[in-house]
């Protein structure tokens, strides 16, 4: 196997594993919750949208990452199947 196959299999490797960190770091962040018997306020509202675009954002790179590992894998089977 040549050295720019083996390069673009271990960037393959590494996207995958960025992309499952990334996903990892979105599922992660979890909101407090509101007890019934608190009363909701502005504060409350502010957290809770703070944590909503940011667990977005998170996403957002994950998904781009999948992407680009999913790009490198497709390129990569193009050459294996070309002549």
């Amino acid at each position: 196997m040549s050295y720019p196959l083996m390069a673009l299999d271990a960037l393959i490797v590494l996207t995958a594993m960025l992309a499952s960190y990334l996903w990892l770091q979105s599922s992660r962040k979890r909101l407090r919750r509101v007890s019934r018997f608190e009363e909701f306020d502005h504060h409350d509202f502010n957290r809770i949208v703070i944590s909503l675009n940011r667990m977005q954002i998170l996403s957002a790179r994950a998904a781009l990452a999948t992407g680009a590992t999913t790009l490198l894998a497709c390129i990569r089977l193009a050459l294996d199947i070309a002549p």
